[in-house]
């Protein structure tokens, strides 16, 4: 039963989650508490790991969700569930778009789905941020509000490789925050 759970609630994630992997991770953190697995905390920690580990972050959060809630068979499930819809999606919707590349409804629907994305994007940030600053105690708080305001000025102003970013943020958790 919990691997139907997962083809379904995952499935439906990657049917209705616009905007890449940060716009699903709220939808994501909902099903993963209706299958009770994991609480704000360790989603926090998912978000983390699937933002560290290669590829998409909606895969990776999926895989994880479904390796807590079935072992390997859940992740594998929750995995193919999460990229199917999108597979299919993309196939057809590649075809269409080349079809009616003119169209002014797909404009319209296009420019529809932009401040929708950038809305779920933000729900993400404030997620993981009352987490980051919450789910520690005031000092940790006060390094991840450090740690978070330096990522965004060094990625978005000095334009520094974010993987260098990660981890020197690991090693200030580590010797700060451990």
């Amino acid at each position: 039963m919990i691997y139907f759970d997962l083809f379904l609630a995952f499935s439906k994630i990657g049917l209705f989650g616009f905007g890449g992997g940060a716009a699903m991770l709220p939808v994501i953190y909902e099903a993963a508490k209706t299958l009770g697995t994991m609480d704000k905390s360790e989603f926090a920690n998912l978000i983390g790991i699937s933002q560290m580990t290669p590829g998409p972050i909606a895969v990776n959060a999926a895989t994880y969700v479904g390796y807590m809630s079935a072992g390997l068979g859940g992740a594998l499930m929750a995995t193919f569930a999460v990229a199917l819809p999108s597979f299919i999606l993309v196939t057809l919707a590649s075809y269409f778009i080349l079809k009616f590349k003119e169209s002014r409804m797909i404009d319209g629907i296009l420019a529809g789905v932009r401040p929708m994305t950038a809305g779920l994007v933000l729900s993400a940030v404030v997620l993981m941020g009352q987490q980051a600053v919450t789910g520690a105690g005031q000092t940790a708080g006060l390094i991840s509000l450090v740690i978070c305001a330096s990522s965004f000025l060094l990625t978005g102003s000095k334009k520094i490789n974010p993987i260098f970013i990660m981890a020197g943020a690991g090693v200030i958790g580590a010797l700060f925050m451990a």
